[in-house]
């Protein structure tokens, strides 16, 4: 089967969020250079040597895996904010969400010789059935993809995949004699729990250093209208030694604008009595 939604690196985010949006990804081809994509490498090779292979079989018995890469790499911290990867970060969860958050930072790296990984979608964290909001690809909780249904991408370094949580999917076999590695950067709706705990693995005295936008990705700012505060204080304030509640706002017009704007989550339920979850617009 042919991979559609391809797209070369000069593609407009828009192009690019509306095929995630429709189908539920998007494979964009040189979308990071070659100098950045270098500086990734030389951050992240000391902890290569450190990793130890996988000891579970969904991650990999032959596959490396480590994680709090904002802690470990500028470089990875300026690919966390890549314009075309947040545009569709934008389109997929703003609609949901005040603010979205930084859900995962890892890297896969696959030995030769291993298999296949299962088929499987991110969402699986949460006890929230398919299809749901914000993810637009038509699935059912027991959908199971055919064989004639699955494809395969290969991507040359510096190559983005964007993907949904409900998307279908699962890391390819590697049959070569070399390793093949990724980074993979999540992104989640703000009011979930992150899968990769960013308060410890970017602890307050490293958040200090970084950008005011990587800040409020990793979490440092509210949420919503109160929600996410330290000490009743918005958490950017917090971080950055305003120890007055009073100059700290929790719930600006401007925020509440944005909340009363969101796309609301409604619960049915099927005639099994399980919830099933799906939302509607406000208008």
């Amino acid at each position: 089967m042919e991979l559609k939604n391809t797209f070369a690196g000069d593609a407009s985010s828009e192009a690019v969020a509306a095929a995630v949006a429709a189908d539920g990804y998007a494979v964009v081809r040189d979308a990071v250079n070659a100098d950045t994509v270098a500086a990734v490498n030389a951050d992240l090779a000391p902890y290569f040597e450190k990793a130890h292979d996988g000891h579970e079989e969904f991650y990999g018995k032959l596959t490396k895996r480590f994680g709090a890469l904002l802690a470990k790499s500028t470089a990875v911290q300026a690919l966390l904010v890549h314009p075309m990867v947040l545009a569709v970060a934008d389109n997929a969860l703003l609609p949901h969400c005040v603010r979205y958050r930084v859900h995962y930072t890892g890297v896969m790296h696959i030995e030769p010789g291993e298999t296949r990984q299962v088929l499987h979608r991110d969402i699986g964290l949460y006890p929230i059935a398919s299809p749901c909001p914000p993810l637009t690809v038509a699935t059912t909780s027991d959908r199971v993809p055919k064989p004639e249904e699955v494809v395969a991408t290969e991507m040359p370094a510096g190559s983005v995949l964007n993907y949904t949580g409900n998307t279908i999917h699962g890391g390819g076999s590697n049959h070569a004699d070399h390793p093949r590695s990724g980074v993979a950067l999540h992104y989640n709706l703000g009011w979930l729990r992150q899968e990769e705990n960013q308060y410890m693995a970017v602890p307050p005295e490293l958040a200090l250093q970084l950008p005011d936008q990587i800040q409020e990705l990793i979490g440092y700012s509210l949420g919503s209208s109160s929600l996410g505060v330290v000490d009743h204080m918005d958490p950017k304030d917090y971080l950055h030694g305003v120890r007055d509640p009073a100059q700290s706002s929790l719930s600006s017009p401007e925020l509440e604008k944005q909340v009363q704007a969101l796309s609301r989550f409604h619960i049915s339920h099927s005639e099994d009595g399980l919830p099933n979850y799906y939302d509607v617009d406000t208008d």
